[in-house]
């Protein structure tokens, strides 16, 4: 059976693309509404794909968060931007974050978790202090207890790495085969929390396709926020009728 639930923080908890598009919007207003989406996704992937040059020490913060919003720009062919918008809109997009709300859904799933007796945890990539400022924006100390937070920077891993869910298993004292993981990420998220034997489920609201070729290695797939709680609670009555059996 399952014994605890851990979760990640951006686009799962919250809707991370409607702070997106309010900050692209006010910096760029000539960015057309179609392509918002798509605009959002490749900026997920230049963060997701280039965060651990600067843990490495290889990119400061600055120059990632800038590049992220310049390349993901230039691939829609709209115009290329100066260092100074892309400051701009970094901090327009820090405002817009300071707003967030946690997703109504999610809000039931944890209550519901909690009232079960479920341990809950957060795993997240990203600066720290960043991070931080989001978890508390949330109030997701409300469900968890802070020792059972780890920021990619902090720790000196980040998602995929097994090491940063090897390292979750250890200070939460978790038994990896009755652990959970529950994010937006397929990389990240579901491979990276399999590599280390644990089972996750697939939060793919964004409806992303598997590359051709991926194995779907996740063990539940949901494509919307009122799907969550109801997953959950197939899974944990899945878990309890198999235990009896």
């Amino acid at each position: 059976m399952l014994d605890a639930i851990i979760f990640d923080v951006d686009d799962t908890i919250y809707d991370q693309q409607q702070p997106f598009r309010n900050a692209v919007q006010k910096v760029f207003p000539y960015v057309r509404m179609k392509d918002m989406h798509f605009l959002y996704i490749r900026f997920r992937v230049h963060s997701d794909e280039n965060f651990n040059k600067v843990i490495s020490g290889d990119w400061t913060l600055t120059y990632m968060r800038n590049y992220r919003v310049c390349q993901s720009l230039k691939e829609l062919n709209y115009p290329e931007i100066t260092d100074e918008e892309a400051l701009t809109f970094q901090q327009v997009y820090e405002e817009e974050l300071d707003a967030i709300v946690m997703h109504e859904e999610v809000r039931k799933t944890l209550d519901y978790l909690q009232e079960q007796g479920i341990a809950l945890g957060i795993i997240t990539n990203g600066p720290t202090d960043h991070q931080h400022k989001k978890i508390m924006q949330l109030d997701l100390l409300n469900w968890v207890n802070p020792e059972h937070i780890i920021i990619s920077q902090a720790s000196g891993y980040e998602k995929p790495d097994k090491e940063i869910f090897q390292l979750a298993e250890q200070q939460f004292n978790l038994d990896y085969e009755r652990t959970l993981y529950v994010g937006d990420n397929f990389d990240n998220d579901v491979v990276g929390s399999k590599s280390a034997g644990w089972q996750a489920l697939w939060f793919n609201h964004r409806q992303r396709q598997l590359a051709e070729n991926t194995l779907p290695l996740h063990d539940l797939e949901i494509t919307s926020f009122e799907e969550l709680l109801p997953a959950i609670q197939q899974m944990l009555q899945t878990e309890e009728l198999l235990v009896k059996a």
